[in-house]
């Protein structure tokens, strides 16, 4: 049971006991606290920088130049400052979706997609929609810390944000229940909340965003929602994935339209035997030019299925 010093603990720290604590657990890890709802996080994880890829910290933290930040708060949708313009990276960063650390992903719901990122109804759709009834258990798909678990006044509703150590984070909307506090640990597949339809939602479906760095890329450049499977294990991060009004995927394949918006892009599906030269050959422009246009090198190995920008 929660006795008096563990009450001072929270009033001095700062601990929201909106859920009623009903034990108190001593481990080598920590204080850990129970929640009513079965929930459970540590008292010294208040202290908790926010960074689990150091690479992507000290990566942007060395040059002056980004000015990107990205702090932890559990109170806030989007952490951080208004120079965070992904638009403007001039490398390509390679990451690990999975890695033998954390090697699982896991569908957070195993449904239809019935809306996909890109221009949607006036506005950018930011995420993937996938169908499911009230009550339907959502997971988390990879492993992470759970940073945000609330009822979001922006349209959200019940959000539940998970930062992996991948350097992504992950967001769950429209939830009916939140079954996880901010602090806590979660691995891949662990239920994170039930499906819902709160917030600016029309009927029950899960709203699912990747962003880096608070910019959203499209989900289908990391998961194959048809397979049910990641995309690659690898994911090279470049500013052609953050350009404004990415289009909405083609069999499954990710589209990214330019920045200018015009019409005048065009895309190829890699097949089976081409090579960037080849293909720089069919649209009469460079390997260069390809590798610029998809933030990519003339050593990339070019996966079947997977669309290239050519012009």
């Amino acid at each position: 049971m929660l006795n008096l010093n563990i009450f001072f603990i929270l009033f001095w720290t700062g601990i929201s006991i909106g859920q009623e604590v009903i034990d108190t657990l001593y481990t080598p890890e920590g204080t850990m606290l129970i929640f009513s709802n079965r929930t459970w996080e540590y008292i010294e994880d208040r202290d908790f920088d926010g960074v689990l890829n150091e690479f992507l910290y000290n990566y942007f933290e060395e040059d002056s130049t980004y000015n990107f930040s990205l702090s932890w708060n559990e109170d806030m949708c989007y952490t951080s400052n208004k120079t965070n313009d992904l638009s403007k990276l001039k490398d390509t960063l390679w990451i690990c979706v999975v890695d033998s650390a954390y090697n699982n992903f896991v569908m957070p719901w195993d449904g239809v997609v019935n809306s996909r990122y890109g221009y949607r109804k006036g506005r950018y759709h930011n995420g993937i929609d996938i169908d499911l009834n009230t009550g339907d258990t959502v997971v988390a798909a990879f492993a992470g810390k759970v940073r945000y678990s609330r009822y979001n006044d922006s349209g959200f509703g019940n959000l539940v944000i998970i930062r992996h150590y991948n350097g992504l984070e992950t967001f769950y909307a429209h939830l009916s229940k939140l079954l996880v506090v901010p602090n806590q640990e979660v691995k891949a597949g662990d239920v994170i909340g039930l499906g819902g339809n709160t917030g600016r939602s029309y009927g029950a479906h899960l709203h699912f965003e990747t962003r880096f760095y608070d910019a959203p890329i499209n989900p289908e450049e990391i998961i194959d929602f048809k397979a049910k499977e990641l995309m690659d294990e690898n994911l090279f991060i470049h500013r052609g994935l953050f350009r404004p009004g990415a289009a909405v995927s083609n069999n499954y394949g990710p589209v990214a339209a330019s920045s200018s918006g015009s019409g005048d892009s065009k895309y190829h599906k890699i097949r089976s035997g081409d090579t960037l030269g080849a293909i720089a050959r069919r649209y009469g422009t460079n390997v260069s030019r390809l590798c610029q246009l998809n933030g990519i090198r003339s050593t990339t190995t070019l996966k079947i299925g997977r669309t290239l920008r050519v012009r």
